[in-house]
C-alpha cells in the first residue's frame, strides 16, 4: 500500500483492516478489524521462518498467540526448540510453556499450536523461572520497511517486552520478528512511535524477508507513567513487577495517582485516534447522536440485532474481541442490548472494538450513552 503520511495510528490501523476485507485478504475470525488480522497465506509466509539464522540458533522462542502465527507455533515445535506463548491479555501471567505429549506426531504438534492446544498442552512460567528468551515474534496490524510498528492498539505486545526486559529475559540484542501480508507493510511517519513502542528486526510477508537494521532503540523496561491503575487491576503479574521494582528503589508512579495534578499519557486507545468516520458511533461530544446523554457514560447500547439472535451468542463475540461487561441487560424484543461497564475509558474502549461486528446477516449499531432510539 502506498504511504500513510499525516494520520494517526489509529487511521492506519482502521485502512489496513477496511483494505484486507475489502479485498478478500483477510482469514478467519473476521472481520479483522480491532484484531492482529489472520490473512490468506500466513501459512506460506511461516515457510521462510525457519531459514532465519536468529531461529536456527534459538533454543527458546517467544510467540504471540494469534492466528497468523499460528503455523509458527507449529514450526517452533517440530524443531523440538522451547516455545512460551504469552497468556491472553496476561490476565493469569506472562508466559505459558507449550509441552507436547511425549511421541507427539505432527498432527498432535498442530494441535498444540493452536489456542485450544495452548490451553491444553501448557503450564506458566513464573518470574523467577530464569527463563532466557532467544527470539521474539510479535504480531503486528501495520510495519515499516524500518521496523517501525503498529499493533492493535491495546499494547499487550509493548508491554510483554517490557516486562520481559524487567525480569532479564530478552536484552537489546534480542532478535524480534514479525510476520504479515504484503499490503500491512506500510511508511509509517516516525513522529507516531512513542518510548514504549517495540520496533522488530524482521518481517516476514509471503513474497520477502525483510531485514530492518532498525535503530531505533527497543524499551528498556516498564514507562510505570504509562501504566494505568485499571491495567495494574487487571494483570496481576504487573503488580508483582510493580512491587519489586518499588522495593529497588525506581520510580513506579502510575500514570493515575493520588495526589497527582497532571496524569501522564496513556497507552490505551485515545478518542482522537478514532476515526471521524466512527465519531458519531461513539458519542463523541462534538457529534452527538439523537438521545444520547453528552455526560461520561459507563453503558454501551448494542442495536439491530437479528430477530433471532441469542444472549449466548452476543456474549460470545463479546468474549472473544475482548469486551466482556460487568454486566448485560438483553432486551431481545426491542432487538437491543445494554452492556454496563466500570467506567466510562472501559466503554468507550468496547465500543471501539465492537465497532464492524456482525451477528447472523445484521451489522450492529453500538453507541455510548442513554440512546434510546437504536
Amino acid at each position: 500500500m502506498e504511504a500513510l503520511a499525516g494520520v494517526s495510528k489509529q487511521g492506519i490501523r482502521e485502512r489496513i483492516w477496511d483494505h484486507m476485507e475489502s479485498r478478500d485478504l483477510a482469514d478467519f475470525p473476521r472481520p479483522v478489524h480491532h484484531r492482529i488480522p489472520n490473512f490468506k497465506g500466513a501459512s506460506r509466509a511461516t515457510e521462510h521462518f525457519p531459514h532465519l539464522h536468529a531461529f536456527r540458533v534459538a533454543r527458546t522462542i517467544k510467540v504471540n498467540p494469534d492466528a497468523p502465527q499460528r503455523n509458527a507455533r507449529f514450526l517452533v515445535l517440530e524443531s523440538k526448540k522451547t516455545l512460551l506463548v504469552p497468556t491472553p491479555r496476561l490476565r493469569t501471567g506472562l508466559f505459558n510453556k507449550i509441552t507436547p505429549p511425549p511421541g507427539a506426531t505432527k498432527d498432535i504438534l498442530r494441535k498444540c499450536a493452536t489456542s485450544q492446544g495452548v490451553r491444553n498442552f501448557s503450564v506458566p512460567v513464573g518470574l523467577d523461572s530464569s527463563v532466557l528468551v532467544d527470539l521474539v515474534v510479535v504480531g503486528s496490524v501495520a510495519v515499516s520497511e524500518k521496523g517501525w510498528r503498529i499493533g492493535k492498539g491495546e499494547g499487550y505486545a509493548d508491554l510483554e517486552y517490557a516486562m520481559m526486559v524487567s525480569m532479564g529475559a530478552v536484552h537489546k540484542g534480542t532478535p524480534v520478528v514479525t510476520i504479515v501480508h504484503d499490503c500491512q507493510v506500510v511508511d509509517i511517519p516516525e513522529a507516531l512511535l512513542e518510548d514504549h513502542d517495540l520496533t522488530v528486526d524482521y518481517i516476514i510477508t509471503p513474497t520477502r524477508v525483510i531485514a530492518t537494521d532498525c535503530a531505533r532503540p527497543k524499551p528498556t523496561g516498564i514507562i510505570w507513567s504509562k501504566v494505568s491503575c485499571e491495567m495494574l487491576t487487571k494483570i496481576p503479574v504487573l503488580r508483582i513487577l510493580r512491587e519489586r521494582e518499588k522495593r529497588a528503589g525506581k520510580d513506579v508512579a502510575l500514570q493515575v495517582e493520588p495526589g497527582s495534578q497532571h496524569p501522564a499519557p496513556s497507552t490505551m486507545r485515545r478518542p482522537r485516534d478514532i476515526p471521524q468516520s466512527q465519531a458519531a458511533s461513539l458519542g463523541g461530544s462534538h457529534s452527538p447522536l439523537h438521545g444520547v446523554d453528552t455526560q461520561p457514560a459507563a453503558t454501551v447500547y448494542v442495536g439491530n440485532l437479528p430477530s433471532n439472535a441469542r444472549v449466548r451468542e452476543l456474549k460470545r463475540a463479546l468474549q472473544e474481541l475482548g469486551a466482556v461487561p460487568l454486566r448485560l441487560t438483553w432486551q431481545g424484543p426491542q432487538h437491543r442490548a445494554i452492556l454496563h461497564y466500570a467506567d466510562s475509558a472501559a466503554a468507550q474502549q468496547a465500543a471501539s472494538r465492537l465497532q464492524g461486528l456482525h451477528l447472523g446477516a445484521n451489522s450492529l449499531r453500538v453507541a455510548l450513552g442513554q440512546h434510546r432510539d437504536m
